[in-house]
């Protein structure tokens, strides 16, 4: 019977987020008559994605809390999260405003979010990692400081189930190394309620913002310090 009733949950939430994403869609002929304007556009994904939050906490029964938010100090930080689910991937939109995600290029490609996406502080990168991709990713991130925005980046590259290894690739080093911000590490454990092909299962995820790193002349030295302390945390968190 919980299985019945997990994926009964699961099915309504996924129906009424595409239905919710759909009532987007009108939007979008109108927001290219007035020139995309971004701050316009930036607020309407928010609302998509508050909205999310709000249709899996009725539906599926997933919340979440936050702590350590006074650990985020003023200005743009390099936000860098554990990638787990595709929760955090429209939390973080919630979790901090007018942040600029660095995420796979096939997002785009999703109908009617996938344009809002395109037009707001979204930073798509080729997830093969090449040479040119990681140059457009550093560009835009620049970009984005310049404009006031911290930058989120999930280091794994792709989502990784609780108990897995955290294991960043080039992106962190590159990030901070050309920013000159300050790293903010943000674990949670969204994959414990959220897993595999939607199944949902109620609860609350914690999401924990750490203080940020010290600087460090030797930029090897503290990405591994920053992959060590998002690993500690993940594992406290699956712990709790």
């Amino acid at each position: 019977m919980s299985r019945l009733i997990t994926t009964t949950r699961s099915l309504a939430f996924a129906v009424s987020a595409a239905v919710w994403t759909l009532l987007f869609a009108p939007l979008i002929p109108l927001l290219v008559l007035l020139g995309r304007p971004p701050r316009i556009i930036r607020q309407l994904t928010r609302i998509w994605a508050r909205g999310l939050l709000c249709l899996l906490a009725a539906l599926a029964g997933i919340r979440y809390t936050e702590r350590g938010r006074v650990n985020l100090p003023e200005g743009p930080v390099l936000i860098i999260a554990n990638h787990q689910s595709a929760w955090e991937t429209f939390a973080a939109l919630v979790l901090f405003p007018d942040v600029a995600i660095v995420t796979k290029r096939e997002l785009l490609a999703l109908p009617v979010i996938g344009w809002f996406l395109k037009n707001s502080p979204m930073i798509p990168v080729d997830r093969a990692q090449s040479a040119r991709a990681l140059r457009e990713m550093l560009a835009a991130c620049r970009a984005e400081v310049a404009a006031g925005r911290s930058v989120l980046i999930f280091p794994e590259g792709t989502r990784k189930q609780p108990g897995s290894p955290i294991e960043f690739k080039r992106g962190v080093e590159l990030l901070y190394r050309n920013l000159a911000i300050p790293p903010v590490i943000v674990a949670h454990d969204a994959g414990r309620l959220w897993r595999q092909g939607m199944r949902l299962h109620p609860g609350s995820i914690t999401v924990s913002i750490l203080p940020p790193i010290p600087p460090a002349t030797d930029h090897g030295v503290l990405v591994a310090q920053a992959q060590r302390s998002l690993a500690v945390e993940v594992a406290n968190l699956n712990k709790a």
